[in-house]
């Protein structure tokens, strides 16, 4: 009896793992942390911690349903990567119809907290993030085109813009500048993984750039994305949205991302391709935090 009991709970818990892997946590994380920021930087005060909660909830649910869709979507494509082929469909640790229904339900759950606890535009917003990931990025630009990570690197970017709006109800220049850093942030970071993951996307046919255009030309137009990133992330300080500590910070941050692209770009190996996608993470985080800070301390 007591042995039973035993089995089943382990299978339970290893049922909940699975579902949680499918939400690809880090990704979620990091998405959910940048809505935050977005709500923060959106009052001079605090967040009411109603709003706050629910759409922390909401958007942390809808931002679990689109990449539970994505591995859905890309099952298959997953079972060939190496990167992937752990993840709970390849594996067989879940079906098919449990995670549509899962990703479907969780989504649901999801928009309906942000409609009826924080406000029917953020509702919208996120709804378009998760079509826009799930479906335009997923389905159409990620398979045809060797720039889709810079079209579809829009969703990535939301975020900021669903918290502002979790807030004040509407989007100002201020959720768009939030808004650009990620956008720019975006093909440097995804390009450099795919770099030293090339041979897996040949393998799978998937037209990234460094399959498509080969490495030296990715390296260029990481350099030049970065340059990009460099000019975007000083608007904060530049539209009066922070102060020194933020300039000063960003300034770091771009100076060592710089360092690490350039390097790549004279001296390429997997390895430096690596330690520049870690980095971009690091920096990307620290970006936002010390906006933050300099929001609320200076």
């Amino acid at each position: 009896m007591q042995t039973a009991w035993m089995t089943q709970l382990a299978s339970a818990s290893m049922g909940m793992r699975s579902f949680y892997a499918l939400c690809k946590p880090r990704v979620t994380a990091l998405i959910v942390f940048t809505a935050i920021i977005g709500m923060l930087m959106a009052t001079p005060g605090m967040v009411p911690l109603s709003v706050l909660l629910a759409a922390t909830v909401g958007i942390a649910f809808a931002s679990g349903a689109a990449a539970a869709f994505n591995c859905l979507i890309e099952h298959k494509i997953d079972a060939m990567m190496a990167r992937t082929r752990a993840r709970p469909l390849p594996t067989g640790q879940l079906s098919q119809m449990e995670t549509l229904l899962f990703a479907s339900v969780l989504g649901g759950v999801g928009l309906s907290i942000l409609y009826y606890w924080v406000n029917p535009l953020t509702m919208w917003l996120t709804l378009g993030t998760f079509v826009g990931y799930a479906v335009i990025y997923t389905v159409f630009l990620k398979p045809a085109t060797p720039m889709n990570i810079v079209i579809g690197g829009a969703s990535g970017a939301m975020p900021p813009i669903l918290g502002w709006a979790a807030v004040n109800n509407t989007v100002s220049p201020e959720a768009l500048v939030m808004f650009l850093i990620i956008f720019a942030w975006t093909p440097p970071h995804f390009w450099a993984l795919a770099l030293y993951r090339r041979e897996e996307y040949a393998k799978v046919g998937m037209p990234m750039l460094p399959v498509t255009h080969g490495e030296q030309f990715t390296l260029l137009h990481i350099v030049l994305y970065t340059i990009i990133l460099v000019v975007v992330s000083m608007m904060p300080y530049g539209l009066g949205m922070s102060g020194w500590l933020y300039l000063a910070s960003a300034i770091v941050l771009n100076l060592i991302f710089m360092y690490y692209v350039i390097s790549l770009y004279r001296h390429y190996s997997d390895a430096l391709a690596k330690a520049t996608f870690k980095y971009s993470i690091i920096y990307l985080s620290l970006m936002f935090a010390v906006l933050l800070l300099d929001h609320y301390l200076i």
